[in-house]
């Protein structure tokens, strides 16, 4: 058997080939940019350095190529801060999010952009859209269902006035933490997120039945409020509490285990096609009877998978709605062409709301 100090040397070893491979991978991804910007058809303009099909393909190859004892998640964040270095190589990617820093869309925006990107926290999810609409941050990340509580209906809403396209997803382990200052007994206001708190309805019950839950704009926001306020609890995520110095009186208050959500990645042009894609539309029918169960039977008889739909008022008249699908495939199926242009004769209007790698 090696001795302690062998094993050491061996490990130096190969800590200095890693660190070579990665460097010639940097120069790689390096040539790479430069390729994309002489073959884009406007050579003023610089090609995307976020690329999110093709990093998909990276993460299942080295995913697939592995053969342990490197945990799967572990390669993953490892490849992921690997990308975020190698884009900035490219061009320097800036990422709008909602804020303020330790809420779970930071640490989505993290997981799946990594470290080497520039995170901009903006106070809503409206702000998301903005700041990467006039160009202050290159993309978004905004979440759009949760496993428990549904669709996140700022973020639908938002789509509706935006010319922005989704064109990644990224699906986040949601745990939901109490945290204080004080102990239990002694919390007299809890703050969180919409969201959150109807996560934890049944813990909040249960725990702190009589004590007032006041709604923030951000989980952040409500660990930051409550770090002021005496006898103040927020619920989010655990690493909030490191951030603004706060007590887990519960690490896992969220009602339903297996908690998930799923973010998208907002931008100014949707995912190419990978052949496993997943697109948003949304469209409104029109006013008679059975046009809805038309517009389900025009997807089934194309062979169109519809994974999800969901219903949101149009907020222009009253009892007028607009409806939200994702549909197994990309727009630039033949297949979902011919569909969207008889849907035409379905809907007062629709809109493609983007295209993405499917993730499930």
């Amino acid at each position: 058997m090696a001795g302690l100090e062998d094993l050491r040397r061996r490990v130096d070893e190969l800590d200095r080939g890693i660190v070579a491979l990665l460097n010639q991978r940097a120069a790689l991804s390096i040539e790479i940019g430069r390729a994309k910007d002489s073959s884009t058809p406007d050579s003023r303009l610089p090609a995307p350095v976020y690329a999110p099909g093709r990093e998909a393909e990276v993460h299942r190859g080295v995913q697939s190529a592995s053969e342990g004892p490197l945990p799967a998640e572990g390669l993953r964040a490892i490849y992921s801060e690997i990308i975020s270095c190698s884009r900035t190589l490219q061009a320097p990617l800036r990422v709008a999010f909602l804020g303020p820093a330790a809420t779970f869309s930071h640490q989505a925006a993290l997981s799946h952009f990594g470290s080497s990107t520039t995170m901009l926290p903006v106070t809503t999810i409206p702000d998301v859209f903005k700041e990467t609409e006039v160009g202050r941050a290159d993309y978004g990340i905004v979440p759009i269902e949760n496993s428990t509580e549904g669709a996140v209906t700022f973020s639908l809403d938002s789509f509706v006035d935006s010319d922005l396209k989704a064109c990644a997803e990224f699906r986040l382990d949601v745990h939901e933490a109490v945290m204080a200052r004080v102990p239990l007994a002694e919390v007299k206001v809890v703050y969180s997120h919409p969201q959150a708190i109807a996560q934890c309805r049944g813990w909040l019950r249960a725990h702190l039945p009589n004590v007032p839950v006041v709604e923030t704009p951000s989980t952040a926001g409500a660990a930051e409020q409550a770090s002021r306020e005496v006898g103040a609890a927020a619920i989010g995520p655990g690493v909030a509490a490191t951030v603004y110095k706060l007590d887990v009186l519960e690490p896992r208050a969220e009602d339903v285990a297996g908690n998930v959500t799923r973010f998208l990645v907002i931008g100014r042009h949707m995912s190419e096609r990978t052949g496993r894609d997943r697109m948003g539309l949304m469209f409104s029918i029109k006013d008679r009877v059975g046009v809805l169960q038309d517009v389900l039977a025009l997807f089934a008889g194309a062979g169109i998978n519809l994974t999800k739909i969901e219903s949101r008022p149009s907020k222009r008249r009253a009892w007028d709605y607009l409806f939200f699908v994702d549909l197994d495939t990309h727009p630039d199926d033949p297949a979902v062409q011919a569909a969207l242009v008889q849907l035409q004769e379905l809907t007062v209007f629709q809109k493609v709301l983007g295209a993405w790698r499917r993730t499930d």
